[in-house]
């Protein structure tokens, strides 16, 4: 798979990224049971989405996988990326894959929110999505192999009980310690790197564009161009250096960043609070506009102006 050959995963390359999906290859027909690997891609950077894959096959092909070449993405160079997710895709009666491409205003609202979803509990919800739907299409699984970053027995014990009659292996390294695994990380690798390399910003209008809206049944076509924000991305972790100068060069001080960027990292935060403009919140102290508010809508210290006019305390007093 060259670079300028589209990646299936990639739905429409010509859309933003503006909520999270889920992607299913073709389901493959050889007779089962399958094993499936889990892997992650792009956990830790500042910028663009987290990718969670995962990849499948008959527990009778695993010697032919053994000969694939798959390994942990991050050892292999793009090309040979690319060049695997087409090995991927070349045999769907016995090879499958899919990915949950988490939006990063989906990890930045639900680091956000409170009480807060941090990133370990969005990423179990991505794995046990990926596996419950390769389920659902009608896969057998009997052999499930995670990587994972953190704590292993707890997370294995609580897959193993949300699918029972699964063996279930969470090691850290699993991507280079199984094939499959490893298939699934190419798969993450390769659905991820497309999105941050093509990303089209939401929040811009192209300023030099050829389009039209589709007007008496005619499409027209709308050709990404310049827009205020650099492309030069790097690889969008915070110890890129090309990453950093665009943390820097795109910040405005007023409207802040577009959607590509993670609000909830610290990286973030501290450039917010050091060079944007400061922003007084009600909840902050203005207690002038709540009392205001109270005053405009007959509402004063909780009580509406009809209760405090009769001198009503509860209901019971009806």
């Amino acid at each position: 798979m060259s670079s300028d050959t589209a990646v299936p995963s990639i739905i429409d390359p010509t859309s933003p990224l503006s909520a999270s999906y889920t992607y299913h290859s073709p389901k493959p027909t050889a007779d089962g049971p399958y094993i499936l690997g889990v892997d992650e891609a792009g956990r830790g950077p500042v910028l663009g989405p987290m990718v969670y894959g995962v990849a499948y096959c008959p527990v009778a092909y695993k010697e032919d996988l053994d000969n694939l070449g798959f390994a942990d993405s991050k050892t292999l160079k793009a090309d040979t990326r690319s060049n695997l997710l087409q090995t991927l895709c070349s045999d769907p009666e016995n090879l499958a894959w899919s990915v949950r491409v988490l939006s990063p205003q989906a990890i930045s609202s639900g680091m956000l929110r409170r009480p807060p979803i941090n990133l370990n509990r969005q990423s179990e919800d991505a794995t046990i999505l990926l596996i419950r739907e390769v389920l659902q299409s009608g896969i057998k699984l009997s052999e499930v192999y995670v990587d994972a970053l953190g704590p292993t027995k707890a997370w294995e014990a609580t897959l193993s009980a949300q699918f029972p009659g699964i063996s279930f292996t969470v090691t850290a390294k699993a991507d280079s310690k199984f094939k499959i695994v490893g298939a699934a990380s190419v798969a993450a690798k390769v659905t991820r790197d497309a999105w941050v390399e093509g990303w089209i910003f939401e929040e811009s209008v192209p300023r030099n564009f050829a389009s039209t809206s589709q007007q008496n049944g005619t499409h027209i076509e709308t050709k990404k161009s310049d827009y205020p924000w650099s492309d030069a991305l790097g690889s969008g972790y915070p110890s890129d250096p090309n990453t950093k100068a665009w943390v820097k060069s795109s910040l405005d001080p007023t409207f802040g960043y577009p959607s590509l960027v993670r609000f909830s990292w610290t990286t973030i935060k501290v450039v917010l609070e050091k060079d944007a403009h400061a922003v007084d919140w009600i909840d902050d102290g203005q207690a002038s506009l709540v009392k205001a508010f109270e005053t405009s809508t007959g509402r004063e210290k909780g009580r509406c102006l009809v209760t405090r006019d009769l001198s009503l305390k509860s209901v019971g007093m009806l």
